[in-house]
């Protein structure tokens, strides 16, 4: 088998796994976010989309296949052709027809099911397929993180009532962890926000890793987790100070939360943020502590809309009773007010004074100003407290590897797609969604398990479970011994990679290293000196002495006890 290995890194990497995919001759790029995998890189992400289609059936789920073409129809019904915008890869046929490249398939599955006009008792319904979905991505990067064409498994399931959506939704969060453990992921569950597909309530599966295109919060001590937008937390740090008269100072041209804090001779904790929204034709002062940051997503919940930005300087001509850089709470008059939950009872603050150049310092939430109404709209910050236990909360990146969604009526009644119930009543469905992106897994594999030389294959994802590495001597019998060795595996069942090439043994084991299949068969000097081969553990770097006979015997107990 051709393994194309690199030398030297490619000029497109952005990641270390992306660097040891196209090093390892793993895949090649056609063009950003595209790919071809290679026989080894294709080989893995078998290995991959096995453990997930195992995992899937054990659930309950049944796999189909469906159009990779979808027409315009079901997408116009369900309203997400336009609200998809510049994502979505559209096109059109010799007869004028509209049809795009499915990102994902709710509606295309939600009328497969409808037309089968199932009753009640041929629910719950869970189907599933492994297909090439495409998005075009503004910002394709890091290899199969985020490419415009990429693998992903997606199931939909189909229920009578809420009750039965919940234990399977359960049960796909359990089918799920078990995937991620068996590819020798180390995962976590953290709420979500819906996004464009919608629906009540959604879990994402995130790997940490310092690539990860997404902030999650996490407390080491219990189970809570949460994407950064939709967290909760308890503030764990003091905010504002000692309770004291208010003043009015001059604060010439300060109107940054950092240089205010340092004229005042404190920090941001003491220091109390505006950030002025427009919503609709309304002005909003948002007030969070100075070393928070306003969370758009909660804002919404708080607000009861999206439709809301942060107020232009073309705008402020709109709203002249308010002063920009110099908001405050206290005498604040002709604007709505939201306060973040954090400032209820915070006591010496120093906060916008209303006119131009001036701030307060000691004002008090209840004697100075109200804070009414309240809600959470803050982001949080490390040593947060959790909400479910005592812990300190995390923050870190990760990567989304999946997400489920339980969607309830969202496509079911705009596409139709309904039930006979026991009364004799037609009802829609209620629906779930589940997604894995397999090829970003793939990728996530090798981020998680590297090192300095290259790719450590866990055993079970493994393109290979062996490479034969001959240096030979004249002589000395070494091809005739990995002849020997190929054989008796192939005739336990595995397969193997030969390195038999004319190249010094330095490439050879810095390319075993780097392409990183669990276990090396090394037959070198030490055959013709001993009759031993050497046997090479990947992963932990153990290196074994068995005599030829033995070789094929101890390579599959090793690999019996690679990770």
């Amino acid at each position: 088998m051709t393994v194309p290995t690199l030398k030297e890194k490619p000029a497109e990497a952005e990641a270390v796994s992306h660097e040891l995919l196209l090093r390892a001759g793993m895949m090649r790029s056609f063009a950003a976010g595209i790919y071809t995998l290679l026989p080894l890189g294709d080989r893995a992400l078998a290995n991959i989309e096995s453990i997930v289609r195992e995992e899937m059936n054990r659930a309950g789920a049944l796999e189909v296949v469906l159009p990779t073409l979808h027409p315009s129809d079901p997408w116009m019904c369900s309203g997400r052709w336009q609200a998809y915008g510049p994502e979505m890869m559209r096109l059109t046929d010799r007869a004028g027809r509209e049809f795009c490249l499915g990102p994902t398939a709710e509606e295309l599955m939600t009328i497969t099911v409808a037309k089968t006009a199932p009753s009640y008792r041929e629910l719950p319904v869970n189907l599933y397929q492994i297909q090439t979905k495409f998005r075009d991505e503004m910002r394709p990067r890091f290899g199969l993180i985020r490419g415009r064409e990429f693998r992903m498994m997606d199931a939909y399931s189909f229920h009578a009532d809420e009750d039965d959506l919940e234990v399977t939704y359960q049960a796909m969060r359990e089918a799920y962890l078990t995937i991620a453990s068996r590819c020798s992921l180390s995962t976590m569950v953290v709420e979500a926000s819906t996004g464009l597909i919608g629906g009540k309530a959604s879990h994402e599966f995130m790997v940490v890793s310092e690539i990860g295109e997404d902030l999650l919060v996490y407390c080491p001590g219990c189970d809570y987790g949460a994407n950064f937008e939709l967290e909760r937390h308890r503030p764990g740090h003091a905010f504002g100070g000692e309770s004291a008269p208010i003043e009015e100072v001059h604060t010439p041209d300060m109107m940054s939360i950092e240089d205010v804090a340092s004229f005042m001779g404190t920090t941001p904790r003491g220091v109390l943020k505006c950030v002025m929204y427009v919503v609709g034709k309304e002005l909003v002062a948002v007030f969070v502590a100075g070393y928070r940051e306003v969370i758009e997503a909660k804002l919404a919940a708080a607000l009861g809309t999206e439709d809301f930005h942060v107020m232009r300087d073309d705008e402020r001509e709109l709203f002249p009773t308010v002063v920009p850089g110099f908001t405050g709470p206290v005498g604040l008059a002709g604007v709505r007010a939201l306060f973040d939950q954090e400032v209820k009872g915070a006591r010496g603050l120093i906060t916008g004074a209303n006119k131009v150049d001036y701030h307060y310092r000691g004002a008090e939430e209840g004697r100075d100003f109200v804070a009414e109404p309240v809600a959470d709209v803050a982001g949080p910050v490390e040593g947060d407290l959790c909400p479910v236990c005592d812990g300190e909360l995390k923050i870190a990146r990760g990567i989304e590897i999946g997400h489920i969604f339980k969607l309830g009526l969202k496509y079911s009644e705009p596409l139709e797609a309904n039930f006979t119930d026991r009364d004799g009543v037609p009802k829609p469905m209620v629906m779930g969604t589940y997604g894995i992106g397999t090829s970003r897994m793939l990728q996530t594999v090798v981020e998680q398990h590297r090192d300095d030389g290259g790719i450590r294959w866990p055993a079970a994802v493994a393109p290979m479970p062996f490479e034969i590495i001959v240096i030979a001597t004249e002589g000395g019998g070494q091809p005739e011994a990995a002849a020997r060795i190929v054989s008796e595996l192939e005739a336990q069942g595995f397969e193997t990679l030969l390195d038999d090439r004319d190249a010094s043994p330095g490439i050879k084991f810095n390319d075993a290293d780097l392409v990183g299949l669990p276990v090396q068969v090394i037959i070198g000097k030490k055959l013709p000196a001993s009759g031993n081969v050497e046997l090479k553990m990947r992963y932990t770097g153990e290196r074994r002495d068995l005599p030829l006979g033995e070789a094929a015997a101890g390579a599959a107990r090793a690999l019996a006890e690679a990770p």
